[in-house]
C-alpha cells in the first residue's frame, strides 16, 4: 500500500467483530487468531461452547494455540499443562494444589451468529450494550446452503465501510453506466443505518427493478438484502475485522431462496465478490484522508462520516 509520512489511520472502533467462521472451529479444536493487532487463542469445548481468550500463557508466555488442546470444558497450555476455563480463569495445574491468583488471561465476550464466531471489542472495557442479528435464513430450509467468501487487504476497516456510502463510485469502478440512486436512514437509536440503493438487475428471467437494502451496524458488520425479484430474494452477512490499524479481513456469507438459485442467484453473487475484487486495487494503494475533500454529491459520506464518531473512544481517536 501506498505510503507518506503523515499518513495515520484511524484506532479500532467498538463493537461486535468476527474472528472465525464457526465452521473453522470444531469441538475440541483449538485455533489461532490475530485480531486488533492482539494474538488470540479460540477453542470449542466438548460441550460445543466456543471461547475466546488471550492467547500468551501468564506462566511462561506460551501460546495457548501453538500445540495447546482441549481438556473437557478448559485450554491446556502446550508448556506445562495449565488449564484455563472459559472466562480465562486458571482452574487446574496439574503439577501444585495452589493456584496462585493472576493465574488467569483476558476472556473475550463472545456471540455465534449467522456461521461465523464474533467478539466485543471496547477500547474502555464498557460490557456490550447490543447484540448480534441473528439472521434466521442461513438455517431455513427453503434458502440455498450458505456460500463463504474471504477476503483479506492492506486498509483500515474504515476505508472498506465507506463503500456501501459511496454511490458515485459504483460508476467509475464498477462499471455502472450512472450512479445508482440511494438513500440513507437510521434506526435502534441511531446504532446501525440503512443504505437503500436501486438499480436494473438483468436476468436469464428478464429485467427487474431491484433494491439492495443494507443494514451496516458499527462498522464491522453488515446485512444486505435484494429486494424486487418476485418470490425471491438474496441475502448475505459480512464481518469486517481490524487485524491491525492497516490490514483488514472481510468475511462474507452468502444465502438465496432456492427457487431463485439457478435463475440468477449464482450469477448474483458471482457479481457480488467480483465487485470486491474491483474495489481492490484502489483499497491496497489509497491512504485514510481524515478531513477529505467532499463535494455536494458526497452527502452520504458526510453523513456516514458523522455516524462512525459514536464508535470510537477518546482513547482511539487520539492516537
Amino acid at each position: 500500500m501506498s505510503e507518506r509520512p503523515d499518513y495515520r489511520p484511524p484506532g479500532y472502533p467498538n463493537g461486535w467483530f468476527a474472528v472465525a467462521w464457526s465452521s473453522d472451529v470444531r469441538e475440541g479444536e483449538v485455533r489461532r487468531a490475530r485480531v486488533f493487532d492482539q494474538e488470540l487463542v479460540i477453542f470449542r469445548t466438548r460441550s460445543r461452547a466456543v471461547h475466546v481468550l488471550d492467547a500468551y500463557c501468564p506462566h511462561l508466555g506460551a501460546h495457548l494455540a501453538e500445540g495447546g488442546r482441549v481438556v473437557g470444558e478448559t485450554i491446556r497450555c502446550p508448556f506445562h499443562g495449565w488449564q484455563y476455563d472459559g472466562d480465562g480463569q486458571c482452574v487446574e495445574i496439574p503439577y501444585c494444589k495452589k493456584i496462585p491468583p493472576k493465574a488467569k488471561v483476558r476472556g473475550w465476550k463472545v456471540r455465534e451468529a449467522n456461521r461465523m464466531i464474533l467478539v466485543w471489542h471496547h477500547a474502555d472495557g464498557k460490557e456490550p450494550d447490543w447484540d448480534v442479528p441473528e439472521l434466521p435464513q442461513f438455517s431455513d430450509p427453503e434458502w440455498t446452503e450458505p456460500r463463504q467468501f474471504e477476503l483479506e487487504v492492506p486498509v483500515h476497516m474504515q476505508e472498506m465501510a465507506e463503500n456501501n456510502c459511496d454511490p458515485v463510485h459504483f460508476q467509475y469502478v464498477h462499471g455502472m453506466l450512472e450512479t445508482p440512486e440511494s438513500d440513507m436512514s437510521y434506526g435502534e437509536e441511531g446504532r446501525f443505518f440503512r443504505i437503500n440503493t436501486r438499480s436494473v438487475r438483468e436476468t436469464p428471467g428478464g429485467s427487474f427493478e431491484v433494491d439492495l437494502e443494507r443494514d451496516t451496524y458499527c462498522l464491522g458488520m453488515t446485512t444486505v438484502k435484494l429486494k424486487g425479484l418476485p418470490g425471491a430474494g438474496l441475502l448475505f452477512f459480512s464481518s469486517t475485522s481490524p487485524v491491525d490499524d492497516r490490514h483488514t479481513i472481510s468475511r462474507w456469507c452468502f444465502t438465496t431462496t432456492r427457487n431463485m438459485a439457478d435463475v440468477a442467484g449464482e450469477e448474483f453473487i458471482a457479481g457480488m465478490t467480483t465487485g470486491v475484487l474491483q474495489d481492490l486495487r484502489i483499497w491496497e494503494n489509497k491512504v485514510f484522508q481524515h478531513e477529505p475533500v467532499l463535494c455536494e454529491a458526497d452527502d452520504l459520506l458526510a453523513e456516514f462520516r458523522s455516524w462512525t464518531r459514536q464508535f470510537y473512544s477518546p482513547s482511539e481517536t487520539g492516537r
